[in-house]
């Protein structure tokens, strides 16, 4: 396991609370340090990214269907940004359409998980995520 110099700050950006409650839950339960902070939609998440006060996020955890600015559409500004690129982001969506599959990753996603039905699946699914991206995965160095 990575030895962490500084939190591990996920921004959540998803709207729908019950979904939210357990993705943070399922990270808390891990046990690392880390802070999560959540945006209801790509607005949100936007205004929170270029906030110079708020924490950089070492991963964007993106739900696809959202009101004001949808996942789809954050996700390209947030590739076309030189200061937001190299965030990985991971879309956790209930789509499992090979058209909104294809989209994320011709738009840089760096991966897609479908949303389990299944509670302990769901669980489970944003677990690996966390472990992949805490615990696997180079982080770029911070600026």
């Amino acid at each position: 396991m990575n030895s962490l110099s500084h939190s591990y700050d996920v921004l959540l950006v998803e709207d729908d609370p019950a979904d939210a409650l357990l993705i943070e839950e399922a990270l808390q339960e891990h046990g690392m340090a880390r802070s999560i902070n959540q945006a209801e939609d790509g607005v949100a998440a936007l205004e929170y990214l270029r906030d110079a006060e708020k924490p950089r996020p070492d991963l964007i955890v993106l739900d696809l269907n959202m009101p004001r600015m949808n996942g789809r559409e954050l996700l390209t500004v947030l590739k076309d940004d030189p200061q937001l690129l190299t965030i990985p982001v991971v879309v956790l969506t209930t789509s499992g359409a090979p058209d909104d599959v294809r989209s994320a990753y011709h738009q840089h996603a760096n991966a897609y998980v479908i949303k389990p039905l299944n509670l302990d699946d769901f669980i489970q699914a944003v677990r690996s995520i966390d472990a992949f991206f805490l615990e696997t995965a180079v982080k770029p160095p911070r600026r």
